[in-house]
């Protein structure tokens, strides 16, 4: 966005300076006379242009003809962007999270969208779903808005990060109960049962466990290994297997036929998205009467149960490949932590 002359001939014929201003709008080089020079200032110029980029930034040049797309129609773009371009593995939930969202204002253009609608799903979403649940599609929709503006189709201030997310409430989530694990397994198929065992074992991501092949397992060594592009915390982390797993992973070795992922669907192919899974858990959940579970669940069960048998909370902070050993910390048991470190010291009394 600049200020600059440029000659041009006036309706007589003659070449005279004018004053011009340039910016960008919905992607195009747009350019404004101001006035010829000696009558208009550069600095009436330069209001103008301010004036613009205010307009600009507020989303006001929509009414002189900017093409600022709806929500639901960008959203059309921004998951064809991330799902060719970006080969985002989640763009499935993505889509799943804009098509709630396009169903409260999904016809209204980017820039009509008020931290007041934003504020208004939050309410009606949380009669529905779990506040963990609406803060991930508040984050796709924020970045969503982050993409258009990049893009020059969005010009105001984000109204998700105006709104904020919802605050969490960080207790330890849902645990399994080996009376419902019992009832979950014999509920499930063989295919989707060895998924079930392998998780609980392991307390791996849903992602983590449907992208696994052969050659991240080292029978010899015992030892299965996630690689950096396929963890969360973009770090690479090995996993001991342990006897219940090593006779797992045998099993579905010798009926693999060949197949490089360890993990195959009903139809004896990988699944292609976490949603696929996400389908056949919530089938199962149905047939064992169980309510309140989420797949990732299994995760924070794994990791309860290691603790609660003893584990290094260093151990299994590296086993579940958290950045930070404070996420795992919230599976200790703090008042039973401090007994027994006080227990310990009975050893030591003088009788």
């Amino acid at each position: 966005m600049s200020e600059f002359k440029r000659s041009r001939k006036d309706k007589n014929g003659k070449m005279k300076e004018y004053w011009y201003i340039r910016y960008t709008l919905n992607g195009k080089d747009k350019w404004e006379s101001v006035g010829e020079v000696g009558i208009v200032t550069k600095a009436v110029a330069q209001a103008k242009l301010a004036e613009r980029k205010r307009q600009i930034r507020l989303g006001q040049l929509d009414m002189i003809g900017a093409d600022i797309p709806t929500l639901s129609k960008f959203s059309v773009e921004y998951i064809k962007y991330q799902r060719d371009v970006k080969n985002k593995r989640s763009w499935g939930r993505d889509l799943i999270a804009l098509n709630n969202i396009n169903k409260h204002f999904g016809d209204k253009k980017l820039s009509e969208i008020t931290i007041r609608d934003i504020d208004d799903y939050k309410e009606l979403r949380l009669k529905i779903v779990t506040p963990g649940t609406v803060n991930r599609e508040l984050q796709v929709l924020r970045h969503l808005f982050n993409q258009a503006a990049s893009w020059d189709k969005f010009f105001n201030k984000n109204p998700v990060s105006e709104s904020g997310l919802l605050s969490l409430n960080n207790q330890v989530e849902r645990i399994l109960t080996y009376e419902e694990e019992q009832r979950l397994l014999t509920a499930s198929p063989a295919h989707f049962k060895a998924i079930l065992i392998y998780a609980l074992n392991t307390g791996m991501r849903k992602g983590e466990i449907i992208t696994l092949k052969w050659s991240n397992v080292d029978f010899n060594n015992n030892l299965i290994t996630i690689d950096h592009e396929n963890n969360k915390s973009k770090r690479s982390k090995r996993i001991p297997i342990n006897s219940t797993l090593r006779q797992l992973l045998l099993e579905l070795k010798l009926k693999s036929g060949g197949n490089e992922y360890v993990f195959l669907n009903l139809n004896n192919v990988p699944y292609s998205r976490q949603d696929s899974l996400n389908r056949v858990f919530e089938r199962v959940k149905t047939l064992a009467n169980i309510r309140g579970l989420r797949f990732h669940d299994l995760r924070h069960t794994a990791a309860t149960r290691m603790i609660e048998n003893g584990a290094n909370i260093v151990a299994v902070s590296k086993i579940l490949g958290h950045a930070d050993i404070k996420t795992t910390m919230r599976y200790a048991h703090p008042d039973e932590s401090l007994k027994k470190a006080v227990d310990n010291l009975v050893k030591y009394s003088l009788n």
